[in-house]
C-alpha cells in the first residue's frame, strides 16, 4: 500500500474542483500536476498506476496523489469522476494517509460534500474549500490507525458509536443498539471503549449526559424538567441522584454555582 502524509490543521487552497470526464478521447492517459495534491472520487472502472505503482479503480474507490506524481490511466470506456486539485498546508501535526483507499460506508458523505464544493466553486469558493476540507478530514480517517500511532485519530467505529450517541442523548440508548450503529460487535465496541476513554460504554453515556446537564443548568434558562428530559433523565429524582453522584450537588446547587464547571 503506498502512502503519503498531509497536514490538515488549516484549509487547503483549491485551485479547481468539478466533475471530469475521460475516455472519449482515448482509453490511456499519463500526466501529474507539478505543484497541486490531486484528489479524486470515482464512478467507474479502470487501472491506474502511480508512479509505476499498479492500483484498480472502481466505483466508490478515493485517491489522494501528492504533487509531481506521475499517474497512468487506462480507461474501459467513458469514465466520469469527482475530484479537487489542490494545496495542502505545509506545517501541522502530519497524517499518514493511503494514496487510494476505499470509501466504504463513507461514500454518501464524500460525495455529497464534493458535489456541494462542486455547486460552490464558481460563486463561492471559500465554501468549497470548507467542503473540501470536511472530506479530507473524512478521508484521512478512512483506514484506522496502526495500533502504535494512536495519534492518527479514533477508530472509524468509535467515531461512529460517539456520534450516535451524542445525538440521542435524549433517548434511552443500549449498547447492542450503539454497537449495530457503529456496525460491530458488542465486545469489540467495549473493547473500543475501554482503549479510548478507559470507560465502559455506559459509563461513557452517563459522563456524556451528565456534562450536558451541566452545561444547559449553568449556561441556560431551560427548566430542570425539561434538562432532565433533554439528557435521557425524565424522571426527575433519578435526575436529582444523577446529579448529586456525578456532579457533586443538586441540580439547583449546580444551577447556582459560579465560576467555571
Amino acid at each position: 500500500m503506498i502512502e503519503t502524509v498531509v497536514r490538515l490543521d488549516e484549509p487547503p487552497v483549491v485551485a479547481n474542483v468539478g466533475v471530469g470526464v475521460h475516455g472519449p478521447a482515448g482509453h490511456t492517459d499519463v500526466f501529474r500536476l507539478p505543484d497541486l495534491w490531486q484528489l479524486h472520487l470515482y464512478r467507474y472502472d479502470a487501472d491506474l498506476a502511480i508512479d509505476g505503482t499498479p492500483h484498480t479503480i472502481r466505483p466508490g474507490k478515493v485517491s489522494l496523489v501528492p504533487p509531481a506524481t506521475t499517474v497512468r490511466y487506462r480507461y474501459r470506456g467513458r469514465s466520469e469522476h469527482l475530484y479537487a486539485h489542490l494545496r495542502l498546508p505545509a506545517t501541522g501535526e502530519p497524517r499518514t494517509v493511503p494514496v487510494m483507499q476505499d470509501a466504504g460506508p463513507e461514500l454518501p458523505t464524500l460525495s455529497a460534500l464534493m458535489l456541494q464544493a462542486v455547486a460552490a466553486w464558481p460563486s463561492t469558493p471559500v465554501r468549497a474549500e470548507a467542503e473540501i476540507w470536511a472530506a479530507l478530514w473524512r478521508i484521512a480517517h478512512l483506514t484506522p490507525p496502526a495500533p502504535q500511532d494512536p495519534r492518527d485519530g479514533p477508530h472509524p467505529a468509535l467515531t461512529a458509536a460517539i456520534s450516535y450517541i451524542e445525538s440521542r442523548l435524549a433517548d434511552p440508548l443500549t449498547v447492542p443498539e450503539v454497537a449495530r450503529a457503529a456496525r460491530i460487535s458488542h465486545n469489540h465496541l467495549t473493547r473500543l471503549f475501554r482503549a479510548a476513554t478507559g470507560e465502559t460504554v455506559v459509563a461513557y453515556i452517563r459522563q456524556r449526559r451528565l456534562d450536558r446537564a451541566r452545561h444547559l443548568l449553568r449556561e441556560s434558562t431551560l427548566s430542570i424538567p425539561a434538562i432532565a428530559a433533554t439528557v435521557g433523565i425524565p424522571d426527575l429524582q433519578a435526575f436529582n441522584k444523577a446529579c448529586r453522584r456525578e456532579l457533586g450537588a443538586s441540580p439547583r446547587a449546580v444551577r447556582g454555582a459560579q465560576g467555571p464547571p
